[in-house]
């Protein structure tokens, strides 16, 4: 990586993490959480953060991300480096609880920064799309009408893509009515983070 492109990427996360654009929304005001580093082959796109990775500034630091990293097949090690793995909510910073579950992740964030991000990432090979708002902006029109029916037509998305449902316990009853996601879809998530990774360096 050049040192341009690097100082380019340093520069953008210290904007991002100074940003103040929804400060008045958000109940434990901003604190952008992100991992990104230019040399990711794999991308996680999220929510938004949930109060424990708030409070600690650690993306995916909860019983979400213990799940998640499970179904990945691989150990904290692995996954909190930038330089394998890039984190990247739809929204940095935690918008707040609502009558069943945190709020959704506000829009301004993808606005404002979700592009230049991305286009600081020149070299993923496989972006998992945790939830229904990572799926409707990657997938946009491709979106099934549900995320379950997302999820299940996880074969037409191509190698480089995969939709996934969020590794929340509060989504136990979800994991429970489809066996056929950890028996069938969880393996192939797995060979598949192992391949990208395999190709780094």
């Amino acid at each position: 990586m050049s040192s341009r492109s690097s100082s380019r990427l340093s520069a953008l996360l210290t904007e991002i993490r100074a940003c103040r654009a929804c400060e008045s929304h958000l109940p434990l005001g901003p604190r952008p959480v992100l991992q990104v580093g230019r040399a990711a082959r794999v991308l996680v796109v999220g929510q938004a953060p949930g109060s424990r990775v708030h409070a600690t500034g650690i993306p995916w630091n909860d019983r979400s991300g213990e799940r998640l990293r499970e179904w990945m097949g691989v150990e904290p090690a692995l996954f909190y480096d930038e330089r394998r793995i890039a984190l990247l909510p739809m929204a940095y910073c935690y918008p707040g609880r609502g009558a069943s579950g945190d709020l959704p992740p506000r829009r301004e964030c993808a606005a404002l920064w979700l592009d230049r991000v991305l286009a600081e990432l020149p070299h993923i090979e496989l972006t998992l799309l945790i939830g229904t708002y990572a799926q409707q902006h990657f997938l946009r029109s491709d979106r099934r009408a549900t995320l379950t029916e997302t999820v299940a037509a996880w074969r037409d998305y191509g190698p480089a893509r995969l939709p996934l449902p969020h590794p929340s316990p509060r989504n136990q009853g979800w994991f429970k009515h489809h066996p056929w996601f950890e028996r069938e879809l969880v393996p192939v998530l797995r060979e598949r983070v192992a391949r990208a990774l395999g190709n780094a360096g």
